[in-house]
């Protein structure tokens, strides 16, 4: 009776060596096994497309879409960097002067970025009214920001809140 069992496992075993195992493995993609092909990493942050988009309406339905207004402060010489997402090696978009008003629309969770609007600075002799960056005004909902002016992240330690 032992010998049947012993008979079947042996079996079992021989089906068991017969299957294909490596179709799944060739099937997977960017597999860990040597020699198969990967896809390109950047080698730094600064040279990846990461992007993130500034939220306007975050106040609500009945409140503007960007809560706030703020002025650059110790821009320096070089300015200061609108970033592409809230962190130091986000790619540079631009960079805002001294003096120049953002509209504050969100911030990062620790507090050391704004997601901010930038109304373009008016030409010499011309009004400061120009073009409408569309958050003054309510929005339905909260929702990335797809006007007509720059947007980004800047460092909060660089910018006063003047209205708002």
């Amino acid at each position: 009776m032992r010998a049947i069992p012993a008979l079947l496992i042996l079996s079992l075993l021989a089906l068991a060596g017969c299957s294909r195992s490596s179709d799944v493995y060739e099937e997977l993609p960017n597999s860990s096994l040597a020699g198969a092909p990967r896809d390109e990493v950047p080698e730094s942050r600064m040279d990846a497309p990461i992007a993130r988009p500034v939220t306007i309406g975050e106040d609500g339905s009945r409140m503007d879409a960007c809560g706030g207004l703020g002025r650059v402060t110790r821009a320096g010489s070089g300015g200061l960097p609108l970033r592409a997402a809230p962190f130091d090696d986000a790619k540079a978009l631009t960079s805002l002067s001294e003096g120049q008003h953002a509209y504050i629309c969100t911030r990062s969770l620790d507090q050391k970025w704004l997601g901010v609007v930038v109304p373009p600075a008016p030409a010499p002799g011309e009004p400061a009214d120009g073009v409408d960056c569309g958050v003054a005004s309510p929005v339905e909902r909260k929702q990335p920001y797809a006007g007509p002016c720059p947007s980004g992240w800047i460092a909060s330690a660089y910018v006063r809140s003047i209205a708002g």
